[in-house]
């Protein structure tokens, strides 16, 4: 039984909330259920939101004591490329984690960098749960590519989803409905899109309902494929939203 929470962002106010709605209460800094359920994630848990930090710290947490589900997104890939000590470009929500980083001690920061490449590399491209029934990807997963090889094609599609290449007027790239075609068995749970309310389109559904943004923090209970969400605390950004025919 799994808990599948969609982008994150900074926002740990409302994933507190989320994980108090749930049923989860904290013991020694990690979330427990007392049903016995297991928290998941479809990535992109920081950048653009104000705390970012304690996200993060609270999936060290789980990968520390061994319960860690999570589905690295294109911020996450971003800001590990940034702790190895690559030039990316601070844009996009970057800029808002290393604020924060910029204000620990020294010290505090390499050691906060570090932990987060090791946290990074151990994660897989996508996660496979109950015997394949559940697959959570960060944009998705076509049909064809699930139990592939990994490759640059299937990196590029789970981080960043079936991309054109082109850009729309607001720089955001354009991207192809891959989740109107899909028509696989195992179910696909994935983020990355900010929707008004979560998607269902086949065996797939987007749950990120852009906190960020100012919509909601949501989760998919699995395996009853019930929706939990709680509103978020931050401004209201209807031209981040994305909307697709019913």
């Amino acid at each position: 039984m799994y808990d599948i929470i969609g982008d994150i962002h900074g926002c740990y106010a409302e994933l507190e909330e989320l994980l108090s709605t749930l049923g989860y209460s904290f013991h020694d800094g990690v979330p427990n259920h007392p049903d016995g359920r297991s928290l998941a994630f479809v990535g992109d848990g920081m950048d653009r939101g104000p705390d970012s930090l304690s996200v993060m710290n609270l999936l060290f947490a789980l990968q520390d004591s061994g319960q860690l589900h999570y589905s690295p997104g294109n911020h996450c890939n971003k800001l590990y490329r940034y702790a190895k000590g690559n030039n990316v470009q601070q844009t996009h929500g970057l800029e808002t984690t290393v604020a924060e980083l910029d204000n620990l001690p020294p010290n505090e920061r390499r050691r906060v960098l570090t932990r987060y490449r090791r946290f990074y590399e151990a994660l897989p491209l996508y996660q496979e749960l109950d015997e394949g029934k559940l697959i959570i990807a960060h944009a998705g997963l076509p049909e064809r590519m699930i139990g592939a090889k990994p490759s640059g094609a299937m990196k590029t599609f789970v981080l960043y989803g079936d991309i054109t290449g082109g850009t729309l007027p607001d720089g955001r790239p354009i991207r192809r409905d891959w989740a109107a075609h899909y028509s696989g068995g195992p179910w696909i749970v994935y983020g990355h899109t900010p929707v008004r309310s979560p998607r269902f389109a086949g065996h797939s559904v987007n749950i990120d309902t852009g906190c960020v943004f100012g919509g909601m923090l949501t989760a998919l209970r699995w395996p009853e494929l019930e929706i939990a969400a709680i509103p978020s605390r931050q401004p209201f950004q209807p031209e981040k939203f994305s909307e697709f025919p019913s």
